[in-house]
């Protein structure tokens, strides 16, 4: 679980696909490089295996879609790549939860929730990002938004996703156990 390339240089390797989710209720041809609140090339190295994602779905069967697998890569991917490779496997489970009404993405991973932003403005996508938080923090701490906007203050962490595809991504993520009721 560790790279090297040609100069010595090591990097622990940390596999995730760089790209789930599905295609906007829009009409037409859809590239796969932006990220869009269903989903699609997030690059969020914190979706390893054993996470959670949540994504609203915008068309009628879903048609989910995964790929771009990333053995590594920075918060942020700052020059458009990770450590790019091939998946001979990934497994995946599929539960429909009609109980859930979201807007953008979300998941639950081992360090914590996460609510994902996307926006060509880096400011968009906090502010995305940060909406996702405030509701979650209301759905899951039965907390009324000015008391979740507070709280998200002191536990929650804003990330940058991703600089690259023309598409800004934030995640914000609120550790497991910050907040304690």
């Amino acid at each position: 679980m560790t790279a090297r390339n040609e100069k010595g240089h090591r990097i622990a390797l940390r596999p995730f696909m760089g790209v789930m989710g599905m295609p906007p209720d829009e009409l037409g041809i859809h590239s796969t490089a932006p990220p869009r609140p269903c989903g699609g090339n997030m690059d969020c190295k914190e979706l390893i295996a054993g996470s959670t994602l949540y994504l609203p779905i915008p068309v009628e069967g879903a048609l989910f879609s995964v790929g771009d697998g990333h053995a590594a890569q920075g918060d942020g991917e700052v020059c458009t790549t990770g450590v790019e490779c091939p998946m001979e496997r990934v497994e995946l489970t599929f539960r429909l939860r009609e109980d859930l009404s979201i807007t953008n993405p979300r998941a639950r991973t081992a360090a914590g929730w996460l609510t994902l932003g996307f926006s060509p403005d880096l400011n968009e996508a906090a502010f995305l990002a940060t909406e996702g938080m405030l509701q979650l923090m209301g759905e899951q701490f039965a907390l009324p938004r000015a008391e979740a906007l507070a709280l998200a203050s002191l536990v929650v962490d804003l990330r940058i996703t991703q600089v690259c595809n023309g598409t800004r991504g934030v995640h914000a993520l609120l550790p497991h156990g910050a907040l304690q009721t």
